[in-house]
């Protein structure tokens, strides 16, 4: 009998009550997201936040690779390939709930520990973002990798992106950069490291701890751990002048050349270079343009505005045709539509940005 893509257990605590343990269970995916999964997900936090005995959630990857590598974009190719309009329509529903639950995650009553060890990428880090205690590991390896496939950093990246130390979030977004635990907690993308190897333990010490203040026993909790460890040594402060200058440009076509033009040689530099060459030229307009539109909006008014643009990455070509060449064909040559961000015309970017709903019949419109 084939287990579910989400398990569910209730690990009882001391006092009657019980830690809500959900496990995102498609390891030979690295746990990316389908809708079922999403779904699933949705229901049960929803119901745990309704049930007094559960004092705290716990959210963690199956396989001790990922926490989560992002959505099911092979399911989504196909809905894409299938039918012009009925992708859509299976794009509108994957997104639309995708970006509720997150949205969800973001408000949840209870305290909330992500479990972000190892893979955490694309609607991984927004499922990690959600949480109220965001733990990070040795072996987390962080990014938005959307400039591979022609989509863009979404789940919420236009709000947590552009609240980085200016430039790095634009840098990030565009490069698909690898970040780590050390990076995450510097950028804000995480609140706590502690050892993967003491995962059990941390369970095991919020079944025993004093839940009267559900809040303040998982933080004494988390704390105590993070007291023991180390994070491993930092990738993007020691850089955080080079990158912002990079980054320090009037338009999106300036940014690029200057990334690619860098001659530093660092081997974490050099692979940010290799993955923004050879990623999807539209992909940086829409980061771009996205920073800016987010700056200073709120979380709710940004999963609207992610949803109607990726709605319309589904309906045009690029990607599609970033996901066929990494993997379905896995030929790893991708057609773009533009040889390059500089040839990329404005009307062309205009065209992701024309709105699908008005604000009554938006799917997110009571966020």
């Amino acid at each position: 009998m084939t287990e579910p893509m989400v398990t569910f257990e209730e690990k009882p605590t001391r006092d009657g009550g019980c830690i809500g343990v959900a496990t995102l269970n498609a390891p030979d995916s690295l746990n990316a997201l389908s809708l079922t999964m999403i779904h699933a997900l949705h229901a049960r936090l929803e119901a745990w936040a309704q049930a007094p005995a559960v004092h705290a959630v716990w959210l963690q990857g199956a396989g001790g690779k990922a926490f989560c590598a992002g959505g099911d974009v092979v399911a989504l190719y196909h809905a894409m390939r299938g039918a012009h309009e009925g992708g859509a329509d299976v794009a509108t529903a994957y997104f639309s709930a995708e970006y509720r639950l997150d949205h969800f995650l973001h408000h949840y009553p209870k305290p909330l520990i992500a479990w972000g060890d190892g893979v955490v990428m694309g609607g991984g880090l927004g499922l990690l973002q959600g949480a109220g205690h965001r733990v990070v590991t040795d072996t987390s390896r962080l990014a938005m990798p959307e400039i591979s496939i022609g989509l863009y950093p979404d789940v919420g990246a236009s709000w947590f992106l552009s609240r980085m130390p200016g430039g790095v979030g634009l840098y990030v977004g565009v490069t698909g950069a690898h970040l780590n635990a050390r990076d995450a907690l510097d950028l804000g993308l995480a609140d706590r490291f502690i050892p993967h190897a003491a995962r059990e333990d941390v369970l095991d010490a919020l079944t025993r701890a004093d839940h009267r203040s559900p809040h303040h026993a998982v933080r004494q909790v988390l704390e105590a751990f993070e007291a023991r460890a180390r994070a491993p040594e930092a990738q993007v402060m020691p850089r955080l002048d080079h990158l912002q200058a990079l980054s320090d440009g009037a338009d999106i076509a300036t940014v690029v050349q200057r990334i690619l033009d860098d001659t530093r040689e660092d081997a974490w530099l050099a692979a940010n270079r290799e993955r923004l060459a050879a990623g999807c030229p539209a992909t940086t307009h829409l980061v771009w343009r996205m920073l800016c539109r987010h700056r200073h909006g709120g979380l709710a008014e940004t999963f609207r505005d992610e949803l109607a643009l990726s709605v319309q990455c589904c309906r045009h070509t690029e990607l599609a045709e970033g996901i066929r060449a990494l993997l379905i064909d896995k030929d790893k040559a991708p057609r773009w539509a533009y040889p390059d961000v500089a040839s990329v015309p404005p009307s062309y970017i205009d065209g992701f940005f024309m709105p699908l709903w008005d604000a009554d019949t938006h799917p997110l419109a009571d966020l």
